[in-house]
């Protein structure tokens, strides 16, 4: 399947550029285990990657020109100079490609110029992030193409910051470190503070059991205020506990922290959800380190009651799904993803899926919800050269 995409792609390039890409390049979209909005709270997040990849195909330039064209969206080649690339200059797509090259060259990388053209099975908005396949397939491929020899960690760094200032979007490590670094039939345990790493194997299928990602069709926005609203709050709860970030408040200690915190109850709930969550990521680790995977189930079910009541980011379709779900016999569910629509994921052992997936189709309709794409999550590959 990838070479034949590697074909269609490269083709495509010869055709809007009259020559040969020097090469092929897949980075994938993400799904959320469990650690949802503590990435950015130097907490633990527990990502693995999609078989739906952003792909690039790439040549060099050495004129200060960046040329960019997407499958995925209307128009013409867009072309860009190097030296005239600046943060939140650009509100197109072309923001997130064309701010990885800002972000490469203002960490001192001689990257003299591109010619690139993508193409995504990613779902864009729908919480399985698409932007940061976007930034890590460019970062690879340049990362290759001007021998820079940067790791998947230090792209996903260059990566994040690319969002952070070029696109103005507040996002934290964990969409770009699972992009660039997951590994087929794992889990990804990622300490966003120091960035270390534990592959986690999860290979479902061999325990008769699947993980339906339900893409409710609601669009999200990250750039948008109620994200950097929670941001703030999290930041604002831990200057009032006296910590460098919510990370440091220990488990065993959050009662104590909620009652100094008084009558902030917006910041309270923020501090609850963060300090309970980064304890879900390590029980599931535990968990499944155990071979008790059908134990995570009802974690995730907590998860999705924590962000829905505390961090208050779910929305009517996101619950449903949780709620018809369980109802129909899953194991567990949750919302996963930055919220305000996107998607959930759903555990269930392999004889239920149909029944679930026929289940929650249903209900949409008779909410009169759009109709929800239903698709399986496979622990997949991280981002890697195609040829």
């Amino acid at each position: 399947m990838s070479e034949a995409v590697a074909e269609t792609v490269a083709a495509r390039f010869g055709e809007l550029y009259g020559a040969e890409p020097e090469g092929v390049w897949a980075a994938p979209g993400r799904v959320n285990l469990i650690g949802e909005h503590t990435d950015y709270n130097d907490g633990f997040v527990m990502p693995f990657a999609l078989p739906h990849t952003a792909v690039a195909a790439v040549a060099r330039r050495a004129d200060g020109v960046l040329r960019l064209h997407s499958q995925d969206v209307e128009g013409g080649v867009t072309e860009l100079r190097l030296d005239e690339l600046s943060p939140e200059s650009d509100k197109n797509w072309t923001a997130y490609p064309a701010g990885v090259v800002w972000a490469l060259r203002e960490a001192g990388h001689a990257v003299t110029g591109a010619d690139i053209h993508l193409a995504s099975t990613v779902p864009s908005g729908a919480g399985l992030s698409s932007s940061a396949a976007l930034e890590v397939v460019v970062a690879l491929a340049l990362n290759d193409l001007f021998s820079l020899g940067l790791r998947g960690w230090q792209l996903a760094r260059l990566c994040q910051r690319a969002e952070n200032v070029y696109v103005g979007a507040p996002v934290g490590i964990m969409d770009q470190t699972a992009s660039a670094c997951c590994e087929a039939g794992h889990a990804l345990f990622l300490d966003t503070r120091d960035l270390s790493q534990k592959q986690i194997p999860f290979d479902l299928a061999a325990e008769g059991m699947r993980l339906l990602v339900v893409d409710t069709q609601v669009k999200h926005s990250h750039s948008e205020g109620e994200y950097g609203k929670r941001r703030a709050g999290c930041e604002k709860g831990a200057d009032l506990l006296g910590v460098n970030a919510l990370r440091d408040v220990p488990y065993a200690g959050l009662d104590g922290a909620l009652a100094r915190l008084g009558d902030e109850e917006e910041v309270r709930r923020l501090v609850r959800h963060i300090v309970t969550e980064n304890e879900r990521v390590e029980r599931v680790v535990s968990l499944l380190e155990a071979g008790e995977t059908r134990a995570i189930g009802p974690v995730l079910v907590e998860g999705h009651a924590s962000l829905r009541d505390d961090f208050r980011i779910s929305c009517p379709e996101l619950d449903l799904v949780v709620d018809t779900a369980l109802a129909s016999g899953a194991l567990g569910s949750r919302m996963t993803g930055g919220g305000f629509g996107g998607s959930a994921i759903i555990l269930a052992e392999e004889p239920d899926v149909d029944a679930i997936t026929k289940a929650v189709t249903e209900a949409f309709a008779a909410a009169g919800f759009t109709t929800p794409r239903v698709f399986e999550a496979v622990p997949s590959a991280g981002a890697r050269r195609l040829r």
